[in-house]
């Protein structure tokens, strides 16, 4: 005989969370504020500096980088990128697309590398953490924009939020990955010198995890930049808006030249920091 079960309310319990949570607007009021801080701090400098000075910056900051490897070939494809994505009239689109992805991964960094630590420190609350990684980087992006408009509107705040969800993930596992994989040798002969357990992780541990790490700074930073097109739809200026406002008028030649134009900033910032991280292995 078939037993029927009726169907969990589960859809009305998450709204009467998300209800009871926007009661709260002073502390939403206050993260948006901060958040908002950081943000027009990013895109303050980057309207203020000229055009030819921001290159210069940029290739300056990658000569750096990849000072032992000479990559000049990477110098070229960004002067060339930056140049063409100043000739299609992209250029503050593209400044604020960099200031979301760096205002996200800035705040994925804070929030995650402290919480890789303790993860790595404690079994319990690694247990715990895992599972909500998992849901953190396996649910829909665009599930996260809901509530982001319920607690902080439209606008870029609600799309830095969302993307740090999206995007924090990487970095909490790879620091905890990272630590865990200091030798236990050097683990034991820190102990035999007397050093503390701050001493330990800031002396032996993160030194010895930083290549793991940066490949998670990588990572999130890839993913915070996933997540442009997506926030546009939430008021978050852009490229992403750009490449929105082409599909809703099926402009394919705009959708095209917005989107290359996200393809040359991604490989700029994922370039970059591989060159960061293997200057320091190296």
């Amino acid at each position: 005989m078939l037993v029927l079960i009726d169907k969990l309310p589960l859809s009305d319990w998450v709204n009467s969370f998300v209800n009871w949570l926007t009661q709260f607007t002073g502390f939403f009021n206050g993260i948006t504020n901060f958040i908002g801080g950081i943000v027009n701090g990013f895109q303050w400098l980057f309207d203020l500096l000229p055009v030819w000075l921001f290159i210069v910056i940029v290739l300056g900051i990658t000569y750096y980088a990849t000072r032992h490897g000479k990559k000049w070939s990477l110098l070229l494809f960004e002067l060339i990128g930056l140049l063409l994505i100043w000739n299609l009239d992209y250029w503050r689109d593209m400044t604020q697309t960099l200031t979301l992805v760096l205002t996200s991964s800035l705040i994925a960094l804070v929030i995650g590398i402290p919480l890789g630590i303790l993860m790595a420190k404690n079994h319990t609350f690694e247990a715990i953490m895992k599972p909500i990684l998992d849901f953190m980087q396996t649910m829909p992006a665009f599930v996260y924009l809901i509530p982001a408009v319920a607690f902080f509107g439209i606008g870029m705040v609600p799309g830095v939020i969302s993307s740090v969800i999206f995007a924090m993930p990487p970095t909490v596992r790879m620091t905890n990955l990272g630590i865990r994989q200091v030798p236990v040798e050097l683990i034991e002969a820190a102990d035999s010198y007397g050093s503390t357990s701050w001493q330990k992780l800031f002396k032996v541990q993160l030194p010895l995890a930083k290549s793991t790490l940066m490949a998670g700074v990588n990572q999130s930073m890839m993913l915070s930049l996933s997540m442009v097109v997506i926030a546009s739809m939430i008021g978050a200026l852009g490229l992403g808006t750009q490449v929105y406002f082409a599909v809703g008028r099926n402009n394919a030649g705009n959708g095209f030249t917005a989107g290359l134009s996200i393809v040359i900033l991604a490989i700029i910032l994922d370039r970059i920091t591989q060159a960061f991280n293997r200057s320091k292995r190296g």
